[in-house]
């Protein structure tokens, strides 16, 4: 049993959700059919259950690349073979808008976490095709619009320096978040399946407050959207 996620081989489902948030661990939990808990410890929320009679689970991940990086390593203890995260991020991109969605490709570590494992040595951590291909064909049966492209984790998300955006953007990156560099890593290094599929909630500007432009319901809407979404995505790759 792993120190921080106190389970057993067994109690998650070989495709596990990946969210930041607990309270999100929870409204997962509630679209699944007889889930039941399978970690408390540490705030860590996590539910086993099923979603149209294929077993899944979802884990809290904590903010950033650190906490993610234990519960990322204890999954893998307890043979977890797929990881998707779920989440949400800032825009930076030229033609991104609130409420868009983003299948990560690529994230880019500007992170500490991933840095310490990669040893001063190149890497760009990547998601499993066969995920995004499946999201793909999934979101145009749902007519949903989901942007392809690639991400930026990073571990301060009050930036004091006015041109940290500005660079990233002219790097091609598309977004901003805490987790998905990691993640990847983890799951190259590991050769399991990853992917991260993430919600615009505001427009990042450097040195700037960020600007919300949608209420919190209007959120909260598209997060249903994009967990039902992702949720489809784990059936099709379960019945693959």
């Amino acid at each position: 049993m792993p120190i921080h996620l106190r389970a057993n081989k067994g109690d998650y489902a070989p495709i596990t959700l990946l969210v930041g948030d607990p309270a999100r661990s929870v409204r997962i939990s509630q679209l699944l059919k007889d889930a039941s808990m399978v970690n408390k410890n540490r705030g860590l929320l996590a539910y086993t259950g099923s979603y149209k009679d294929q077993r899944i689970s979802v884990q809290t991940t904590g903010m950033g690349c650190p906490s993610a990086a234990i519960v990322v390593e204890e999954l893998i203890q307890l043979d977890v073979k797929t990881l998707i995260r779920i989440g949400t991020c800032g825009g930076i991109g030229a033609e991104i808008k609130p409420l868009d969605m983003i299948a990560a490709v690529a994230a880019s570590p500007f992170d500490g976490a991933t840095h310490t494992y990669l040893d001063g040595e190149p890497h760009a951590p990547y998601a499993t095709f066969n995920i995004l291909e499946t999201a793909n064909n999934v979101a145009k049966e749902r007519d949903i619009k989901l942007i392809f492209g690639g991400v930026a984790s990073v571990d301060v998300f009050y930036n004091p320096f006015p041109d940290y955006v500005k660079k990233l953007r002219s790097k091609g990156i598309i977004a901003v978040e805490m987790e998905t560099s990691l993640i990847y890593y983890l799951a190259n290094r590991s050769g399991l399946n990853a992917a991260s599929f993430l919600l615009v909630s505001d427009i990042v500007g450097g040195g700037e407050e960020f600007t919300k432009f949608v209420s919190d319901q209007e959120l909260a809407k598209a997060m249903d959207r994009l967990i039902t979404l992702v949720l489809d995505v784990s059936h099709k790759l379960s019945e693959g």
